[in-house]
């Protein structure tokens, strides 16, 4: 056997080269005669992406809430946005989205400061922030939407402005509160209250997220942080519907937020509550506890024939039917549950009564859950997330 290779011709040491420049050539011509459809699935457009784009984001980046008198710019709209152009493999744009949430949220340094949640024309007609307090659910979209990036475009930047912002948001943004845990507070400031109380959102929690630092941050802060989140939606929906504010007391539990513009209902932040669950992957633990605890929502969805506008926490009582926006934001949500009516009696909704094209938080809600169902993006159990593009981006070497 020996001898018999001994007698084979030697292979040039080069051959392998060429073979592999061959074969490349090979390939691109193929691409080229088949109307190189790789290259083109690797930047397809996500139309929903790019009629926001259209609509809502300034060329300089700036994100207009076309609902607010003075076109107001949240915080909370450049991190949806970066999360989108980041689904639709939108470098251009999410560079310039974070670009100007960095030189106008945060007096040019994100590594400096949280960004101020509100940007706009002011009383005397000038322009810049209008609220300075950071909005925590931003924040941890931001870094979140930045880590990703970091990973997926070997961005070395964006993944250390990521860990950067994640340890700020730790220091500036949670407080131990008794009883409770390590919680994520709305803002640093304002919503402490007197006498041992503090005022808490359950939607500024997405699970995945919490996940996604708690793996990818040294800090056990995050680790510690879940446990409340849990209590927290668990706390705000004693009913199965979700509150938009609670109140923790130190002494009491969770209680109604009744003295707060909502007066213990559930509504426009409340929604995101259950668009979250919805979204989670199958594999999360945490996932079968929240479908259970909030099922009574599915159930007056399915009773209705719509989702309400609000909903008191306590007894059920709705005010008005929601907006097609809130019908899109439970899809996701209604899939998971698997009531397959209700799903399409909300679909036939979204198609007989439109999203309006310059509705700024419908289109928000409606990207996320669609997107979501057409699987331009999935969390899995750990909070990674898993875009549409990355399965047709190939690399030649």
């Amino acid at each position: 056997m020996n001898e018999a290779l001994s007698t084979m011709p030697k292979i040039p040491n080069n051959a392998f080269s060429i073979a592999h420049t061959l074969l490349l050539l090979i390939f691109s011509v193929l691409l080229a005669s088949s109307g190189n459809s790789l290259a083109a699935s690797c930047n397809d457009p996500w139309p929903a992406w790019e009629q926001f784009k259209k609509t809502f984001v300034a060329d300089d980046g700036r994100v207009i809430d076309h609902s607010g008198a003075r076109k107001p710019t949240t915080s909370e709209g450049q991190a949806y946005a970066l999360f989108f152009a980041l689904s639709a493999n939108d470098k251009a744009a999410f560079q310039r989205v974070l670009t100007w949430t960095e030189n106008n949220l945060a007096a040019g340094d994100l590594t400096a400061r949280l960004p101020a949640w509100q940007w706009g024309q002011r009383e005397d007609n000038s322009w810049g922030i209008i609220d300075k307090n950071p909005a925590s659910d931003a924040d941890l979209w931001i870094a979140y939407s930045l880590g990703i990036a970091g990973e997926v475009w070997k961005e070395k930047r964006y993944a250390a402005l990521s860990s950067l912002l994640a340890q700020r948001i730790l220091n500036e943004e949670t407080a131990e509160l008794p009883g409770l845990g390590l919680s994520l507070l709305p803002a640093p400031t304002g919503f402490n209250l007197p006498n041992n109380q503090w005022k808490l959102n359950a939607s500024y929690l997405p699970l995945p997220l919490l996940r996604w630092f708690e793996q990818k941050e040294s800090d056990e802060r995050w680790k510690r942080m879940i446990a409340p989140a849990m209590r927290l939606v668990a706390g705000s929906a004693p009913k199965g519907y979700a509150a938009d504010w609670i109140i923790y007391d130190a002494q009491k539990g969770f209680l109604p937020d009744t003295q707060g513009a909502e007066k213990g209902q559930g509504g426009y932040n409340a929604i995101r509550v259950y668009l979250w669950t919805g979204m989670m992957a199958s594999q999360e633990i945490e996932r079968a506890n929240l479908l259970k605890l909030l099922r009574p929502m599915a159930q007056l969805v399915d009773n209705k024939g719509y989702p309400p506008e609000y909903v008191d926490i306590l007894t059920g009582d709705i005010n008005a039917p929601g907006s097609s926006g809130f019908s899109a934001a439970l899809l996701p949500f209604l899939q998971a549950q698997g009531v397959q009516k209700t799903i399409v009696q909300q679909q036939l909704r979204l198609q007989a009564q439109p999203i309006k094209a310059d509705a700024y938080y419908d289109q928000v809600l409606s990207l996320f859950a669609l997107g979501w169902q057409d699987k331009r993006f999935r969390f899995d159990a750990r909070g990674e997330a898993d875009f549409y593009w990355q399965h047709f981006c190939w690399r030649l070497f």
